[in-house]
């Protein structure tokens, strides 16, 4: 290798994290649909809940990993919504919402 800067440069881009949300993504966040059954409504929607699960797996982080790492990652984003918490049941939606290869 002759050229060391260019190469610390790419080694260092390997580390780089971009994350980007569909424009429609935050209005998506939170359920519309009030339930039919007794007790109170999910706070938030499925996609909200697919996005954690997703992450979770990726990344291979624990429930409030999770957590922290989206509500990091919507800090620095500018973004200025609640994160579902670690009690929030993603276990049932972790398999099923995670394309193949994600496990």
């Amino acid at each position: 290798m002759g050229n060391w800067s260019q190469y610390d440069a790419a080694l260092k881009q390997r580390g780089s994290l971009t994350f980007w949300m569909a424009e429609g993504m935050i209005e998506q966040w939170f359920n519309k649909e009030k339930t039919v059954r007794k007790g109170a409504s999910k706070k938030y929607s499925d996609l909200a809940i697919e996005l954690m699960a997703m992450l979770q797996s990726l990344f291979k982080l624990a429930e409030r990993q999770t957590e922290g790492f989206v509500n990091s990652i919507f800090t620095l984003m500018g973004i200025d919504i609640p994160v579902p918490d670690h009690s929030t049941k993603i276990y049932g939606v972790r398999a099923s919402a995670c394309p193949p290869g994600f496990r």
